[in-house]
């Protein structure tokens, strides 16, 4: 049922004993959690009991996992994962209390399309076949309402080709079993069930997902949905998505130990800023649930890599998982899920379907000490009131001080504009000149302490040098103004008068910069736009309380030290954690930047970095320059930033710190191509090469001095296809790469039929012979629609397609049973429409259907380029990428 909407307020109490959670759900727009300690140590099962959570058992399923190896879809590796978390499901049975029924299924999920409407697969067809599921339903067994009404907890136990997954994700896994066996042990006492779906497929589109939410018969009883995922290795597992119904972060806020959640990562990632997706979108998008999705985020640089030398196993390794990462998401989550399973609003499931009335959740941590959640409601009240009342001020303030002090408020937001402009143009300076001078265009991804030199320093330096010349033209300004005034004070006293008085203006034109700031995140109903508000309304209100007189006629004073204390605590407090990872994270992605390899220039990663960076300084600086002008630290400030600038750019010029180690490594790929091409029903000779490309910006020119001898050319000459990317450079070579493979695994594109004329039908059959993995794009230019057909079963019916760069994409991932012949009718463009798209006939697409097969196998001379490559070069492994063999087929629209 529809919840009351209110703005009160509470500080909920620590859960000491999870028997005595109260069922009714409090309405509240406001919860403050206390409970913010962090996770000391990991427990095992002896201090855990047997209805907590033991970290030390968790790890224990994360090395079995890992041990396994690789263990992507269609693997034997895959089998045995899930045979080991079906015994441990078993097991689970078997210990639970006497009084709670605990269903164990193995979930065999048969062929579908997976077409989501947003995010990065968004205009992609995502076919999937052969998947199985473990899926572990706990719920009393005297409960009726239970059995229709669930809590769906969900992960994936499958990998990317390239690594063995202790980030992504074992550590979830390992999270889920812990989880359910402490539930095991309390759900006597639910009114709902909860479900735990170790599901497989995910790393090829989400397909495990959609599998279980399309097809399974418990999908019908869920009423909320919890993902867990990692983009990194440990660190705090945080919720970076949550809703559109607030009732799940809400209870979560109450109850969680150890808070952490930032709604400005939930911004980014629906943006489209974080180029990834997670199971969430399947439960959100297609089953029109919401919920929570969580993910841990620390080392994102080691994400789906692996080093190559297998003495040292994986660089997405265990050792890199922080202790107590897994008991800070377990401690989380067994306290929520005791909460919101005992909870009476998610009968007949109306809570928690997608709201229309865009009341979602605003959430977010202080130091993972306090999380603080409360309604878009609320926020707009506050956030429109703050905005009124700090418009009628300026105005009043403005016509009260008529025209000298509307040009001084000009002035002042003309020095933001200026420390603006300086701090971005000194800090993307950098970026351009790294290319130039270093060995890598990102040489800070192993070492991110180096940014702080490299664009930190530079973006403190153009800031407060902009500033300064606002400060100056302000300055002179007011001296004009003072000398038409008529006040009589002597020349010394009234210049140092005029300082006083510029350097109170550049701290108010800082709420001049957040008030905008605050204006637009209002009107878009930004999430983030909290952040806004404190860094308005703190600074207002101590410079209100401290610094404001009621006298008609005072002297400037130098602004109180106290002043930038009170009004700075509380926006720190809130905010320094959130950009600090924010950084963090976009390093890490600069390891896997270049989506389609060469398409983007060097430089571009780094001003991405650089200006997010200078942004931040700008945005959380601008009060502390306007004391940095007067003080008498402002040169040994300057110079501390120099120095500090020169030690970093010395550090990476000179090769001391070096840009990627075994650890943090940069993500290359290697893969033996044999390419056909050629006129339908020709002999084609088959081409065959090895490509080595990087996602990573930079040129490969040091990784192929340890391929001196395996024939390498490197350069943007060989533009290579693989259907869902692009590489535009990278090095390939034709030397000694006819061997671990044969024609006969070539796929074959056979035209059955082409009925010709105004409507033209053609239908054509795809053979991929070994490989369950492949990739096809279909032309849009020529092809309107199309139906896909499988084992005479109809995967993709007529209708509503959306192409991608003029092409329709198909990606397909199944098990070892999965389809291999395949029938697709396609259905040509009328004459009259062709010519009407065609207005430039040279940029015709030769090709009717291109496609990609992948085969998880390794060539002598690829195995040979893997073991020679350098060891700060790493494996890299995502839905797109082929594996280490990819055969390439073409069918040209003129067959």
């Amino acid at each position: 049922m529809p919840r009351r909407s209110t703005t009160s307020s509470s500080t909920s109490k620590p859960l000491l004993n999870p028997e005595t959670v109260d069922s009714t759900t409090v309405d509240k727009a406001l919860y403050l959690n206390e409970r913010g300690e962090s996770p000391k140590r990991s427990l095992n099962a002896n201090q855990a009991g047997k209805r907590g959570f033991s970290e030390q058992q968790a790890m224990e399923h994360v090395k079995a996992l890992t041990e396994l190896g690789p263990h992507p879809v269609g693997s034997d590796a895959l089998d045995l994962a899930l045979q080991h978390v079906l015994a441990a499901s078993e097991e689970i049975k078997k210990m639970a209390h006497w009084e709670v029924d605990v269903q164990v299924d193995i979930f065999h999920a048969k062929s579908g399309a997976n077409r989501l409407v947003s995010g990065l697969f968004k205009g992609k067809t995502l076919l999937y076949s052969d998947l199985k599921h473990v899926v572990l339903r706990i719920l009393p067994k005297y409960g009726s309402e239970a059995e229709e009404n669930a809590i769906l907890v969900s992960s994936h136990i499958d990998t990317v080709f390239s690594t063995e997954g202790a980030g992504d994700c074992s550590s979830c896994v390992a999270v889920m079993l812990e989880l359910a066996r402490g539930i095991s042990q309390w759900a006597h006492g639910f009114k709902n069930a909860v479900i735990f779906l170790f599901n497989t497929g995910e790393e090829e589109g989400l397909n495990g997902a959609h599998s279980f939410i399309t097809q399974h018969p418990w999908r019908h009883t869920i009423r909320l949905a919890i993902d867990l995922e990692a983009m990194g290795i440990g660190g705090k597992s945080s919720i970076f998505q949550g809703g559109p119904d607030p009732l799940a972060i809400e209870n979560f806020a109450k109850v969680a130990k150890y808070p952490s959640g930032q709604i400005i990562a939930q911004d980014l990632f629906l943006s489209g800023l974080v180029k990834s997706a997670t199971d969430f979108q399947v439960y959100k998008e297609v089953a029109g649930l919401s919920g929570l999705d969580f993910a841990y985020g620390d080392a994102g640089a080691v994400y789906h890599t692996k080093a190559f030398d297998d003495s040292t196993t994986q660089n997405d390794k265990l050792k890199l998982l922080k202790p107590g990462s897994l008991q800070h998401l377990g401690e989380n989550m067994l306290a929520f899920l005791l909460q919101i399973a005992r909870s009476s609003d998610l009968v007949n499931g109306t809570a928690m379907q997608t709201r229309e009335d865009n009341d979602h959740a605003i959430f977010f941590d202080i130091l993972g000490t306090y999380m603080v959640v409360y309604r878009q409601r609320l926020a707009s009240m506050l956030q429109n009131s703050v905005i009124m009342q700090a418009l009628l001020i300026w105005t009043m303030s403005l016509l009260m001080g008529g025209f000298p002090a509307a040009a001084s408020l000009g002035l002042s937001c003309l020095s933001v504009l200026l420390m603006w402009i300086f701090s971005l143009s000194f800090s993307i300076l950098v970026a351009f000149l790294l290319p130039l001078i270093c060995s890598s265009p990102v040489p800070y991804i192993a070492n991110p302490w180096l940014i702080i030199g490299l664009f930190v320093a530079p973006a403190v330096l153009g800031a407060l040098t902009g500033q300064h010349v606002g400060f100056r033209i302000l300055q002179k300004y007011l001296q004009h103004a003072s000398s038409k005034g008529g006040q009589k004070r002597s020349h010394v006293v009234q210049a140092e008068l005029i300082k006083l008085e510029t350097e109170r203006w550049l701290f108010k034109a800082g709420f001049v910069q957040w008030l905008v700031l605050l204006m637009v995140g209002s009107f878009y109903k930004i999430g983030s736009s909290y952040l806004a508000l404190v860094w308005l309304v703190s600074p207002a209100f101590a410079y209100g309380l401290i610094e404001a007189t009621l006298s008609p006629v005072r002297s400037p004073k130098p602004l109180k030290i106290a002043t930038l204390l009170l009004g700075l605590t509380v926006p720190v407090l809130v905010s320094a954690g959130i950009f600090i990872r924010l950084v963090a994270t976009m390093t890490g992605m600069m390891v896997r930047f270049d989506r389609n390899p060469g398409s983007t220039p060097e430089w571009l990663g780094s001003i991405m970095v650089a200006v997010l960076v200078a942004a931040i300084i700008c945005l959380t600086l601008v009060y502390l320059f306007s004391y940095v002008h007067l003080s008498g630290a402002k040169r040994s400030f300057v110079y501390a930033n120099c120095a500090l600038f020169c030690l970093a750019l010395t550090a990476v010029v000179s090769g001391i710190v070096p840009p990627f180690t075994e650890d943090v490594a940069r993500a290359v790929n290697v893969v033996h191509v044999v390419e056909t091409t050629g006129r339908y029903g020709e002999n084609r000779s088959p081409v065959s090469y090895i490509s080595l490309f990087s996602t990573t910006p930079g040129k490969l020119t040091k990784e192929v001095e340890y391929l001196k001898e395996e024939g390498f050319t490197c350069g943007r000459e060989k533009t290579l296809d693989f259907v869902t990317f692009t590489v535009n450079y990278g090095c390939w070579s034709s030397e000694d790469t006819e061997s671990g493979w044969m024609e006969s695994d070539i796929p074959t594109l056979k035209v059955e039929n082409d009925k010709r004329g105004n409507n033209r039908i053609t239908q054509i059959s795809i053979d991929t012979k070994d490989s369950t993995r492949w990739s096809l794009a279909i032309n849009t230019e020529e092809i309107e629609d199309f139906i896909f057909e499988g084992n005479s079963e109809e995967l993709v019916p007529v209708g509503n397609k959306n192409g991608v760069n003029g092409w329709h994409i198909i990606q397909f991932s199944g098990g070892k049973i999965s389809p291999r012949m395949f029938n697709v009718t396609l259905f040509w463009l009328n004459n009259s429409t062709r010519l009407t798209n065609k207005s430039d006939t040279e940029k015709k697409d030769p090709y009717l259907l291109k496609l990609r097969t992948d085969v998880d196998r390794l060539t002598p001379k690829a195995k040979r380029i893997l073991m020679k490559l350098p060891p700060w070069c790493s494996l890299f492994g995502k839905s797109t990428s082929p594996h280490t063999l990819a055969f390439l087929s073409k069918l040209p629209v003129d067959f």
